[in-house]
């Protein structure tokens, strides 16, 4: 099965599609399916994904083609499998050899002669698109990458067995902030030597720790970067959804209000996930979309928060109260 990226301990799940009525169907079915995944209900949740895709006139995300080609597999309904997996190598130029060759979800179509077409048009795909990669830096930043995600991943499962004010959290929080440094150091290196790289020299792996290691660096490095990384994202060598999570960040680290709604707090009285203070509530969804992020209420579902913007506002009122006291 294709996992999920962890941007930050608390992440912000990026769905490049714009939205619409038929969108955020798709995307209501795409969530069921990956829980019906999670509970082992295989069959239920490729069937599941095969309504997303046809709520969106068969249209549907690559990784939610594969994930669908995961579940079909995993109910021995090889066909539909196959279905799924040659489209995205045919018509999205899927390229993850090491991730399909290695996932243990597909070993029932190892026996189909299929699966060798599938692992050449991977192959072909790979070596297409990584022709001109600057295979050194690929290398560097795949190292910082895996750094990054193992550690932090480590550090989410401490969270949720001794909490996040328990001595084993406080000193691998440590272990973190010494990686990020030595990952700062590289990142550095690499941005003052060849600019913001995009995908067409690093891969979105690469592009992506670019990122990664700037929004885990302290607020006057993500300040130091920023134009460079607008920049980048103005020439397309970025993504704009990572630009808005920094920017959220960084306006929240300066005592202003976040415009994405990206960040999450915690309420220091009941020490409950919050959406951290955000400006013009009523047009959230307008500025998201403009970026291809999903939703707010979609993204804040994933933390088990309901999009209550009366709610939100009159806190915002109280929030703003606050601010004029002091």
């Amino acid at each position: 099965m294709k996992q999920r990226i962890l941007l930050t301990i608390i992440g912000f799940l990026i769905f490049n599609l714009s939205f619409g009525q038929e969108n955020e169907k798709y995307s209501e079915l795409i969530n069921e399916a990956w829980k019906l995944y999670e509970t082992r209900e295989y069959l239920k949740s490729a069937e599941k994904y095969s309504e997303a895709f046809v709520a969106l006139n068969n249209k549907g995300k690559s990784s939610d083609r594969y994930n669908a080609a995961c579940s079909w597999a995993m109910a021995n309904k090889i066909d539909s499998a196959f279905v799924q997996l040659f489209k995205i190598v045919k018509y999205d130029n899927y390229i993850n050899y090491n991730h399909i060759s290695t996932d243990t979800d597909l070993t029932t179509l190892y026996s189909d002669k299929r699966w060798s077409e599938i692992i050449e048009f991977v192959k072909a795909n790979k070596e297409k698109v990584e022709a001109n990669y600057n295979k050194l830096l690929v290398s560097v930043l795949d190292t910082i990458y895996n750094d990054d995600q193992k550690y932090r991943a480590e550090g989410e499962e401490l969270i949720n067995k001794y909490g996040w004010e328990s001595e084993e959290v406080k000193d691998f929080r440590k272990i973190i902030i010494a990686k990020d440094s030595i990952n700062l150091i590289k990142v550095e290196k690499i941005l003052t030597e060849y600019g913001w790289l995009g995908t067409d020299i690093v891969g979105e792996k690469g592009n992506s720790t670019l990122f990664l290691v700037i929004q885990h660096a302290k607020t006057e490095t993500q300040l130091k970067y920023l134009p460079m990384f607008r920049v980048a994202v103005n020439n397309g060598k970025a993504q704009a959804s990572h630009l808005a999570l920094m920017e959220d960040r960084v306006l929240l680290a300066q005592g202003e209000k976040q415009i994405y709604g990206s960040q999450i707090g915690t309420d220091m009285i009941t020490n409950e996930y919050i959406l951290s203070p955000m400006i013009d509530p009523d047009n959230v969804d307008k500025r998201i979309e403009e970026i291809g992020l999903m939703p707010l209420a979609e993204y804040l579902n994933h933390f088990d928060l309901v999009w209550d913007i009366e709610k939100f506002k009159k806190r915002m009122k109280e929030y703003d109260l606050t601010r004029t006291k002091k």
